[in-house]
């Protein structure tokens, strides 16, 4: 007999995935900061591939959301084919279905903007006080 997936925990697993892949150039090089891997100007400089001159979002970090978004609809699309496996009523399949879009959506947009926020506060904290240290010397 083939396991029935679990909603919730498939939503809360790839709405992580999701919002990783979305702030990648950014949670990337603080991790590695942290880590001690990359010093304060590498991480600000990878961080900046991502972003326009000016700050805005660049082609890069637009990227990196479209396929953030990718990877929720390939979720979305593979859940559906995994349930279609199992004898579940359809009515019931179809509320899975919905409640599997709106757990992905609210997930991810929690953990993305709540990953936005540590990566700029961490940015802010330490990491661009060190690239002016670094940059000094």
């Amino acid at each position: 007999m083939i396991k029935k997936p679990n909603v919730f925990k498939w939503s809360l697993k790839y709405a992580l995935i999701s919002a990783i892949t979305g702030m990648i150039c950014c949670v990337a090089p603080a991790v590695l900061f942290m880590l001690g891997i990359m010093g304060g100007v590498v991480a600000i400089s990878f961080a900046d591939f991502f972003y326009a001159p000016d700050g805005s979002l660049g082609l890069g970090s637009l990227i990196l959301r479209v396929v953030a978004v990718g990877i929720g609809v390939l979720a979305f699309f593979i859940f559906k084919k995994k349930q279609n496996q199992c004898s579940i009523e359809p009515k019931r399949k179809r509320l899975n279905l919905i409640l599997l879009l709106a757990l992905l959506a609210l997930f991810g947009v929690i953990f993305f903007l709540t990953l936005e926020s540590w990566s700029t506060w961490y940015f802010d904290e330490y990491i661009v006080p060190q690239q002016k240290i670094e940059l000094k010397q």
